[in-house]
């Protein structure tokens, strides 16, 4: 009975004994009407300040939804009478059925089917055959799985999950912010949650260490950030893996750009060209450097680098190396930047960096420069400018002082491309500017822009209607696709709508 106990307490609820043997018994309070705004689903201030408000009812199966109407008060409390009966009835033969996990899901689940009859046999409240296997559902998630957030990720159309707090859960869906109906009892069932998250990845969350990156075990990026540092209780924010391997035919049909933008790129990368991709928060940078990374030939030894690993290569030589965080004695951090100084040593035909923040710019800069052609990256900035000026930043941040100068010629020599993609504001993500890198005029870096996204206007759903189109310029690079065997006309770069 031990190991029951330690199992499930990690639930977060109650694990005390009956008091009595008398079933629990179910009254279903007055049911409030329901404001027709809530309907809609979509967050506001004053719905943000009613949810923090809000009393929490105290169940320890809460984390199902937002207990807004007696059934859902109901069926809480319906499950911590379950899992109570779990605890003090579950024999040795099912504790060890318990102890498989994820392995055992169809034998645990029918374990919890056969209490959940037992339970609602003893009280005269009547389920449906839906609510039933809802209720089965549920409870399995909390033993084997991230309990209320199963249902999150498992619904493909969802790309993030923000948690700000245990009562509030915001989603991205279709590129439109909601607020979920979904939620935790408290601060100590999100934090079962997160420990269920780190323990296998061997990181840590806590006072002393109260931020982190991580991610699950379906690549999707985790970032956790608790208190004294977030003042609204524990934050978590998941942003999903696709579990289907995106292609570029599926960008193009995204509308995130055209086809001869695609067959520009695919040249692009077959020539080893260096190419950056630039965007902001969300934008799809992460996206367009697994697409772009699908077409580099299966004969190139690759070797990724990432924080927490999301690249999805479908080659098989690859190599992914990704950082660690200190130790609790502050000790044994392995940075970007050691990674990439430790890929040069292992022979890669190609360097992929998840992203560039700081002083492994310099290092990756390097690479490019001296005979690993064909390496791809992506930085935050809004614009292809932008995105150079950040770059030399990144540069000085390595601790070398290097004169702005030689800097610029660093980089101007090493990216051949930048791909700028964007968060459109009806939600979808365009390439907006694919520039050229041409080199030093002076002290500046002339770029040159090969084709670009144009919006025309906003139609009258939100939805945002634009073209690309090709600005009628002949890239420097046209030797580098004649050295490869790639053949595109001058006439492919003609001006006009592409």
């Amino acid at each position: 009975m031990a190991r029951s106990l330690s199992l499930l307490e990690r639930l977060g609820g109650k694990t005390e004994q009956r008091k009595s043997s008398e079933p629990p018994r179910f009254q279903k309070p007055e049911v409030k009407p329901k404001p027709e705004s809530e309907s809609e689903n979509l967050y506001t201030e004053t719905q943000i300040q009613q949810e923090r408000e809000a009393p929490v009812e105290a169940s320890a199966f809460a984390g199902g939804r937002r207990a807004m109407t007696s059934r859902n008060d109901v069926m809480q409390e319906l499950k911590l009478a379950i899992h109570r009966r779990i605890v003090d009835e579950m024999t040795p033969e099912e504790q060890s059925t318990l102890v498989r996990g994820e392995s055992a899901r169809e034998q645990i689940r029918n374990i919890i089917s056969v209490y959940s009859a037992r339970e609602l046999s003893e009280n005269t409240y009547t389920l449906s055959r839906g609510e039933r296997l809802s209720l089965v559902d549920d409870i399995s998630n909390e033993l084997l799985g991230l309990g209320p957030l199963e249902p999150l990720l498992q619904n493909e159309t969802i790309t993030e999950i923000m948690i700000n707090g245990p009562h509030q859960i915001f989603i991205e869906q279709k590129g439109k912010l909601k607020l979920s109906d979904v939620r935790f009892y408290n601060n100590e069932h999100l934090m079962n949650i997160i420990e269920r998250i780190l323990t296998p990845l061997g990181r840590r969350v806590d006072e002393s260490s109260p931020l982190v990156d991580a991610r699950l075990a379906d690549g999707s990026r985790v970032n956790i950030i608790i208190p004294p540092l977030s003042l609204v209780g524990p934050a978590v924010t998941i942003r999903k893996f696709s579990k289907k391997a995106l292609s570029i035919d599926d960008l193009i049909g995204f509308g995130t750009l055209s086809d001869d933008m695609a067959t520009f790129l695919e040249a692009c990368v077959k020539a080893r060209l260096n190419i950056l991709v630039s965007g902001g928060t969300g934008s799809g940078k992460t996206t367009t450097l697994n697409v772009l990374s699908s077409f580099i030939p299966h004969t190139d030894r690759i070797v990724t680098i990432e924080d927490a690993a999301e690249l999805k290569l479908q080659q098989t030589h690859v190599v992914t190396l990704e950082s660690r965080p200190a130790n609790l004695e502050g000790h044994g951090a392995i940075t970007i930047r050691d990674l990439v100084r430790n890929a040069l040593r292992m022979r890669p035909d190609r360097i992929i960096v998840g992203e560039v923040r700081s002083g492994e710019a310099l290092d990756m800069l390097q690479a490019m420069n001296t005979g690993h052609d064909g390496s791809l990256t992506t930085a935050h900035a809004n614009t292809p400018r932008d995105v150079l000026s950040r770059l030399e930043t990144m540069v000085l941040m390595a601790g070398m002082e290097l004169p702005v100068r030689a800097v610029r010629t660093q980089v101007s020599s090493a990216i051949d491309l930048i791909l700028q993609q964007s968060r459109i504001r009806d939600g979808s993500r365009k390439i907006t500017y694919i520039t050229e890198v041409q080199g030093m005029e002076g002290d500046t870096i002339i770029l040159q822009d090969l084709f670009r996204y144009t919006q025309d206007y906003i139609d009258e759903g939100g939805k945002s209607v634009g073209h690309f189109e090709s600005m009628g310029l002949l890239p420097q690079f046209m030797d580098k696709f004649q050295m490869n065997g790639i053949d595109l006309p001058p006439s492919f770069f003609s001006s006009g709508r592409r």
